[in-house]
C-alpha cells in the first residue's frame, strides 16, 4: 500500500556523498525536526529528470526556503556516486542528493515502478512530498509519463 498524506515516513537508510565517500543517512537524519520538500525521480541523468524536474528545484530553492522549508531532498534509485555527480552537473548545491540505491525507501513508500522496459529495473515513480517532522503533509504522485503535480512550482503552491 502506498504512503498517503498524514502517514509517517517509514524507517529506511539512504546514502549521501561525504568527503570520505558514501555516508549512510536514515529517514530521521533527513526529516526529523524539520520541514522538507522531497521529490523523487526515476533516474539521474535521464532526460525529463535532468532537463525539467531537478532544474526546477534548483531554480526555486530560495523560494521554497523562503516559505519555511528547511531542506530539499532529491531521491533516486541510483547510487551515491551517481547522485553526487548529477548534483554537481546540475549545480544542485542547495539540495540533498539522496541515493536509495537498493530501492528500500521507495519500496517502503509503495512508490516503486517497473522500468525494465527501458533497461532501468525497479525504480521510483516520479513524486514530490512535503514532510513536516517525518509526517507527510502533502503528496503528489505523477501519472506515468507526466510531470505536472510534482514540480517545484506545484510544491510552492502547496506550501
Amino acid at each position: 500500500m502506498a504512503i498517503k498524506e498524514g502517514d509517517r515516513l517509514p524507517d529506511a537508510t539512504m546514502h549521501i556523498m561525504s568527503d570520505k565517500g558514501p555516508k549512510a543517512v536514515t529517514t530521521d537524519d533527513l526529516f526529523a525536526g524539520r520541514k522538507v520538500v522531497a521529490f523523487a525521480v526515476p533516474g539521474a541523468f535521464t532526460p525529463v529528470c535532468a532537463q525539467v524536474h531537478l532544474p526546477g528545484y534548483v531554480a526555486n530553492a530560495d523560494k521554497l526556503k523562503a516559505k519555511g522549508v528547511d531542506s530539499i531532498v532529491c531521491i533516486s534509485v541510483n547510487d551515491a556516486f551517481v547522485m553526487d555527480s548529477w548534483g554537481k552537473a546540475q549545480n544542485a548545491d542547495e539540495l540533498v542528493m539522496a541515493a536509495d540505491g537498493n530501492g528500500d525507501f521507495t519500496q517502503a513508500l509503495g512508490l516503486e515502478m517497473d522500468g525494465r522496459g527501458f533497461g532501468l529495473g525497479t525504480r521510483s515513480q516520479r513524486y514530490a512530498m512535503i514532510v513536516d517532522d517525518g509526517t507527510v503533509t502533502a503528496l503528489a504522485v505523477e501519472a506515468p509519463g507526466k510531470i505536472e503535480v510534482s514540480t517545484a512550482e506545484a510544491m510552492l503552491g502547496s506550501l
